[in-house]
């Protein structure tokens, strides 16, 4: 069967439509309503959910003034009702195509092999952000950075940025689009106006799924929704990476414990390791330990309300119950202890992939025999 093909999906500073964010673009409108609009602000909610859509959303209507109603402080005369800016404005254009003189976007740039972005947002590229806003406005109004995402910042340009959020230009709006926040230093935490974004309803995550892979059908859209755990981003991948196809087999494995099926894990362990599998291979793992935490949770709650979501495949519940039945959480909480470092590890010194797959097996196995 051939793989569901995916339309092409508008990049967040094409994007013209923000999905189940009302209360935040509220909350936005309001203090551009006001004359105290903050002016830096701390996006935050896991990834996937539209933080960054939001984020040049809400920078194309400031750019706009609000649709051209500007007061001296950045207050309308007349209260805007809506960030939605026109797609056929000259601003929705020129932000689509990165070419607004007074937006300026910050995110981890191409490394000095002129081929692959860099780990991390380095400090020369948050001094270039810094002099731009330090330019008069282009078009004589606001100024806008985003920073997407934050937590790609090192240290020293987290540091550097604190001192431009401290000190900004007037006019100035800085939009920080965050998936950890934890991870960023106090100082800029306390410096910011937090906006946190809750995932989106399962409804909204199918309902997208349905328009960006329209030949996807109802029921793989359904499940693919309630795996991606409210980030369309995520359900997103496992379409591209025919993740429901990798669930399967990873619970199709689990559910053979604890006498696993010898023969289908090594077949598995194998297309993993080859070369092209490298996402399937993510996905699987990732997959695993979300199985494993949802266990624990379903345990914890001595399986009152059911599987948290409820299931994603017929029996998935009756395999949890029954994995909760032969050991205690505390000895599965150390099997996903275990297995998450492992996973952890051999990114970092480059394990093979089967074995990792069969060690993670091997730890589940054990406990499910104890």
């Amino acid at each position: 069967m051939a793989e569901p093909e995916i339309v092409t999906i508008p990049a967040p500073r094409e994007n013209p439509d923000l999905i189940g964010h009302d209360a935040a673009e509220r909350l936005l409108l309001s203090a551009w309503n006001s004359d105290r609009l903050p002016h830096a602000w701390l996006i935050t909610g896991p990834a996937g959910i539209g933080k960054a859509t939001l984020a040049f959303r809400f920078a194309r209507f400031v750019l706009s003034d609000g649709g051209g109603g500007a007061g001296l402080f950045g207050a309308a005369e007349t209260p805007a009702g809506s960030l939605h800016v026109d797609p056929e404005s000259t601003v929705f254009r020129r932000v689509a195509a990165a070419g607004h003189a007074d937006l300026t976007t910050l995110e981890r740039s191409i490394g000095s092999d002129g081929k692959r972005l860099r780990t991390a947002i380095v400090v020369d590229d948050v001094r270039k952000a810094g002099t731009a806003l330090g330019l008069t406005a282009g078009e004589g109004g606001w100024r806008v950075l985003i920073v997407d995402a934050a937590d790609d910042l090192n240290t020293n340009a987290a540091n550097a940025l604190l001192k431009m959020i401290e000190e900004p230009p007037a006019r100035t709006l800085v939009l920080l689009v965050c998936h950890a926040p934890g991870r960023l230093p106090a100082t800029i935490r306390s410096r910011c106006c937090r906006l946190a974004l809750h995932p989106l309803k399962e409804s909204e995550v199918a309902g997208l799924l349905q328009r960006y892979v329209p030949d996807l059908a109802e029921a793989d859209a359904a499940a693919l929704a309630r795996l991606g755990e409210g980030s369309i981003g995520r359900a997103l991948r496992l379409v591209a990476d025919d993740g429901l196809t990798v669930y399967r087999e990873v619970v199709g494995l689990i559910e053979t414990l604890p006498s696993v099926d010898v023969g289908a894990l090594h077949k598995f362990g194998d297309r993993l390791a080859r070369a092209d599998a490298e996402n399937a291979y993510r996905m699987a793992t990732d997959l695993l330990t979300w199985w494993i935490s949802r266990m624990i949770r379903y345990g914890a709650r001595r399986g009152e309300g059911g599987l948290a979501g409820g299931e994603v495949i017929v029996g998935e519940e009756e395999c949890v119950r029954r994995l909760v039945a032969l050991a205690s959480l505390d000895r599965w909480a150390e099997v996903w202890e275990k297995i998450s470092r492992l996973i952890a590890r051999a990114d970092g010194v480059n394990l093979d992939r089967k074995q990792v797959v069969l060690n993670a097996f091997h730890e589940m196995q054990t406990v499910a025999r104890a």
